[in-house]
């Protein structure tokens, strides 16, 4: 065999058990089937009206957003061997406090109305993630207890904030353009979610903070001897994840201008944990990958938009989707490519160098 078909033979076996590998070639196959039902199913055109590009990618992209904010920040949870279930609830409250403030004032179109209205939003998803943190890291509970107690109160204080109604501002255009405007012809929400997932990527993998947030997740007990203080680190990840996941219900919110305290953020938790878990991170905790979970988002965000396109019934939609993402973790597990695996016979050379070994042996 030549050298470089052997070089390209090794690059293959690395790419095929790269996880995220199975992730990019399922997107691949979705949007191969959406072709199959219509050929133009990418093609992208320019919208003077819109500003930008618009088609189904462009949709694609949009939807992934949020998607990609949440998952960022459960990523860091996760790796800390710990869960957020409250990311979908935090969206709700931030989207809701934002809405209700802009409703609030005279002017809901200016940008110091718009920019009080983020903050307050992002303030409560930290406010929100540092609860998380003081009951997992000083009080002790078990993540999911604590979160899945965090998620029932914030979709409560979401119902309080809006005195239970849906709160809508269509007057202000300014909030409106976070999820809908154009920068340079492609869409603000997505080119906001690479910049925040770059900045992110660069903190953590450029310092010492990503190898802190595994060594805990992998031993906590051994990271605490080496010098390594577990709770400030988890109270780092827990408010980051509330503020990522605050950021998300700004995105969610503005698309419509209106939050819907019961559906905004509905079941985005489960969508968080499998961009994560299909981006190659362990729930055991431990090592971790950004561009694994990125493309678990943009994953998700392609299998919500065939589910849709293809007119699959809203009863066997969950099911399509379990299928997909069952599909994809066995692909992932090295005990199931193994059975796949098929035993080679040795090459010639290595039946001679083990031949000359055996005699070598015996004189």
């Amino acid at each position: 065999m030549s050298a470089p078909q052997t070089t390209a033979k090794g690059l293959a076996s690395r790419l095929v058990h790269t996880q995220f590998f199975w992730g990019v070639l399922v997107i691949v196959l979705l949007l191969a089937l959406d072709l199959i039902r219509d050929p133009g199913y990418l093609t992208l055109s320019f919208s003077p009206e819109a500003g930008g590009l618009v088609g189904n990618v462009i949709d694609i992209i949009k939807l992934s957003a949020p998607i990609l904010m949440i998952s960022l920040g459960m990523v860091f949870v996760i790796a800390t061997a710990g869960i957020d279930l409250s990311v979908g609830s935090v969206m709700a409250v931030a989207g809701a406090i934002a809405l209700q403030y802009l409703a609030s004032v005279p002017d809901p179109n200016s940008p110091g109305s718009v920019s009080t209205a983020v903050g307050l939003g992002l303030a409560a998803g930290v406010a929100i993630g540092l609860v998380n943190a003081v009951l997992v890291s000083v009080v002790g509970l078990q993540p999911f207890i604590s979160t899945l107690v965090m998620m029932m109160a914030g979709r409560g204080l979401a119902k309080v904030i809006t005195g239970g109604q849906n709160t809508s501002v269509q007057a202000s255009d300014l909030y409106h353009w976070v999820a809908n405007g154009y920068v340079l012809g492609f869409p603000v929400v997505f080119a906001l979610a690479l910049a925040i997932v770059a900045v992110v990527a660069v903190v953590v993998r450029r310092t010492a903070l990503g190898m802190m947030i595994e060594a805990i997740g992998i031993n906590p007990n051994a990271s605490r001897m080496a010098g390594i203080q577990p709770r400030g680190l988890l109270i780092t990840v827990y408010a980051l994840s509330g503020l990522l996941a605050a950021v998300a219900g700004i995105m969610a919110t503005s698309t419509v201008n209106t939050i819907d305290v019961s559906k905004t953020g509905s079941s985005m938790e489960m969508d968080a944990i499998l961009a994560v878990v299909v981006g190659g991170t362990s729930l055991a905790g431990g090592k971790f990958s950004i561009g694994g979970t990125v493309v678990g988002g943009l994953l998700i965000a392609t299998l919500n938009k065939t589910v849709l396109f293809l007119g699959i019934p809203s009863e066997a939609t969950p099911v399509f989707k379990a299928t997909i993402i069952i599909v994809i973790c066995l692909l992932q597990s090295a005990r199931v490519r193994a059975l796949f695996q098929r035993r080679r016979p040795p090459s010639p050379v290595t039946v001679a160098a083990r031949a000359e070994a055996k005699e070598a042996v015996s004189a």
